[in-house]
């Protein structure tokens, strides 16, 4: 059985690094939206998982009822980190060739 060519192995990771780099570069500039209690709430996020805004209708600020806001936006957050963790498995999922156990940076 031959041998494996180092050297070709060593370019392939290099390739390989290099485009999961540019992959998480291009998800710091998608933005997802997710949102709960049919919109009073919206939460946008960056496919880095960085939020990058809270909207509240303000008919959801009931300061009688500030547990049911409360869980709007843990809902809505919730939904946008899935939603980016998602589009982050999409795009960085095909790059890593099922190689993500070998401890190699950004895998």
């Amino acid at each position: 059985m031959p041998q494996p060519n180092m050297q070709q192995m060593l370019k392939q990771v290099q390739k390989m690094q290099q485009d999961m780099v540019a992959a998480q570069e291009q998800l710091k500039h998608e933005v997802l939206e997710a949102s709960a209690g049919g919109g009073m709430v919206t939460v946008k996020i960056s496919g880095d998982l960085a939020v990058q805004s809270v909207t509240i209708d303000p008919e959801a600020i009931d300061p009688e009822d500030a547990e049911l806001l409360q869980d709007m936006v843990t809902a809505a957050t919730n939904e946008a980190i899935r939603a980016a963790q998602q589009l982050a498995a999409d795009r960085l999922g095909p790059l890593t060739g099922g190689l993500g156990g070998l401890g190699l940076p950004g895998m």
